[in-house]
């Protein structure tokens, strides 16, 4: 949230201009950026219209929460009012979402997407994005979850006319989703009227800000009943354009012998997996023919393992991309790639067998495979050589095919606590992004320690998982890995700094001494007594994350250096250039950098390093005590 006050005191406030001051001043704050122009032009034009609109309703006193931040999401809802309902005298919150539009139309296959002039792509419907923030709400603020009936949604686009989106109004609307336009703003003050008295809303919305907040449902806990069953995750804004973007896609290729590739490009916790698990889900009810596909082993097998741990034939819908080389042209409706940027040149290796050697690249089997492939990939993730999954790989592929690709690209992330401030932190740190490294200032939705000893990152994690949050502690590949243990023995700790001695995650699909086989180390808690890498790490999420930088990425002077010789990992050949190697080793850390949903905790076996790490995370070397609010959870990453 930047800005909290009575609808007067707003009012007031964006007379004076003092407002928009605040609003910059504390955006920049949060989020580590000055927010762009067109950000602060929607504030001047549409805040002081919201205001007044309240005012004059009468609801002075109504509290007015701006900007105020999804829990555990980076989205933000334009307005949150707090007050009493006038019939019922109990909390009533009111999601506000608005917009200058003056004019749009729905889009012609789905009315929940709508075509705006401003944007070149389908957009969701503004009663469909607040619907989306008020079910998002209730499901992950305590204070709401027991209370739905308390939370209403309305989508105010004031520049409107009823000639100019008389289209959006055949969108559903109900309780969380109603639209209103400026040429009937009386509506609007009515409505405003009808969900909130003249009292004061303060304390109301300080039992909002107060409440219990919960993480995002954890993909693992659910998969089963979302694949089987029901849709649980609720997809926000730019997912539910990418969810309704493929199941367009499916409609059309069933009604015109259509075919098309869909492409959904985002960041570390975006929702890419949610939005495969929803689209699954739909797709399997619908009697669709649809598999899920990844060059992920851990990912893979742990999906099979929960997914279809009642039914078998859930196991099934998991495969890899090298599933794919025998393929039948077209032969399923939908593929969805998850991962994508795991694809590999081609699916053939030396155990394949010569008839399936098509000599085809696995970008083009994968797109022959299905009337609508769906490639869902975050490009900086790429951690090793021969991994080949970007948008523009793939929009080559489609074009050699003639066939039309749809690119939907995603903002916002539930990783981190939602913490956008974090993961810009985290790739200025390491170089992915233009700028240097900058010192960390909390959120608040974040929580960043520095160890002194790797002793001390098992301490806070041990303390952490005491309390019942899942923790787990990664390492850069930097010491060998013992990759044969025979029958009876325990796992060798490989991973040795100074008196400190752990061994690596389990080598391979067996169990080891009660430590759980590589696939399932980051989801089955006898995986908390190993170092994990960022094969197994990678596309999971714990509550908190340790994570131990080697001599291999060192800070020296003013920069980063990349030592290759200190790196352990035989993926990196002599044929793979010193450029590729500084690039792959960077994603690695921002791999594992990014795991945690509440905190991490960090320590470098290099003194120097150890120092700048100090400086740029701006706290105390021993660690602070902190209790987050969040649930404990673990899973895949979404």
């Amino acid at each position: 949230m930047l800005f909290r006050d009575s609808a007067a005191a707003v009012a007031a406030e964006c007379h004076s201009g003092a407002l928009f001051f605040r609003l910059t001043e504390q955006f920049a704050h949060v989020h580590g950026h000055k927010p762009g122009d067109s950000e602060v032009r929607s504030w001047k034009r549409s805040i002081p219209v919201l205001a007044s609109a309240l005012n004059d309703a009468g609801l002075g006193q109504v509290e007015v929460l701006l900007e105020y931040g999804l829990p555990l999401n980076s989205k933000r809802a334009d307005a949150v009012l707090a007050g009493v309902h006038p019939r019922t005298g109990l909390p009533s919150y009111v999601v506000v979402e608005l917009k200058q539009w003056s004019s749009a139309e729905p889009d012609d296959d789905d009315p929940s997407l709508c075509r705006v002039d401003a944007y070149n792509r389908a957009v969701l419907n503004p009663v469909d994005q607040v619907r989306g923030y008020c079910e998002h709400l209730i499901s992950f603020n305590g204070t709401l979850a027991e209370h739905p009936e308390r939370v209403s949604g309305a989508a105010y686009l004031h520049n409107a006319t009823e000639f100019g989106v008389m289209g959006l109004f055949e969108a559903e609307q109900d309780q969380y989703g109603q639209l209103f336009i400026g040429a009937r703003r009386g509506e609007f003050v009515d409505f405003l009227r009808s969900t909130l008295a003249a009292e004061s809303g303060a304390s109301v919305a300080d039992e909002l800000l107060n409440g219990k907040i919960g993480p995002s449902k954890q993909l693992m806990a659910v998969a089963a009943e979302e694949v089987r069953e029901r849709e649980q995750f609720v997809l926000l804004d730019e997912q539910r354009v990418a969810y309704r973007t493929v199941l367009n896609a499916v409609r059309r290729a069933r009604r015109s012998d259509h075919k098309e590739v869909v492409v959904v490009t985002g960041g570390p916790g975006t929702g890419k997996s949610v939005i495969a698990l929803s689209l699954l889900g739909e797709l399997y009810r619908q009697g669709a023919t649809a598999l899920h596909a990844t060059g992920s082993n851990s990912f893979t097998t742990t999906m099979r393992k929960v997914a279809g741990a009642r039914r078998r034939e859930v196991q099934n819908l998991f495969k890899y991309f090298n599933s794919f080389m025998t393929a039948e042209r077209n032969g399923l409706d939908v593929l969805i790639c998850d991962e994508a940027h795991r694809m590999r040149e081609t699916s053939a290796n030396r155990y394949t067998a010569a008839a399936n050697r098509t000599g085809k690249a696995q970008i083009e089997e994968l797109i022959d495979a299905a009337r609508v492939p769906v490639f869902l990939l975050d490009e900086h993730q790429v951690v090793r050589p021969g991994e080949m999954g970007t948008v523009a790989e793939i929009e080559a592929a489609a074009k050699k095919k003639g066939l039309q690709c749809r690119v939907v690209p995603l903002d916002s992330q539930f990783r981190c606590g939602g913490s956008d401030a974090y993961l810009r932190w985290v790739v200025r740190l390491l170089g992915l992004e233009p700028g240097g490294p900058v010192v960390w200032e909390s959120d608040g939705r974040m929580q960043l320690v520095v160890a002194d000893s790797p002793q001390e990152v098992e301490t806070v994690l041990d303390e952490r998982r005491a309390r019942n949050y899942s923790a787990r502690l990664t390492a850069g590949y930097c010491w060998k890995w013992t990759k044969k243990v025979a029958p009876g023995q325990a796992l060798p700790a490989d991973v040795v700094i100074g008196g400190w001695e752990r061994p690596w995650n389990v080598y391979g699909d067996r169990a080891v001494d009660g430590a759980p086989p590589a696939a399932l180390w980051a989801t089955d808690p006898a995986g908390a007594g190993q170092v994990g890498c960022v094969y197994t790490a990678q596309g999971f999420e714990y509550d908190w994350s340790g994570v131990v930088i080697g001599p291999d990425l060192v800070w020296r002077g003013d920069r980063w250096v990349v030592d290759r010789s200190a790196s352990k990992d035989p993926i990196f050949k002599k044929s793979t250039s010193d450029a590729d190697v500084d690039r792959l080793i960077r994603n690695t850390y921002k791999v594992l950098l990014t795991r945690g949903m509440i905190g991490t905790v960090v320590y470098s076996t290099d003194a120097e390093t150890r120092e700048k790490l100090r400086e740029l995370a701006g706290v105390p070397a021993r660690h602070q005590e902190f209790e987050p609010t969040a649930e404990k959870g673990i899973g895949l990453g979404v």
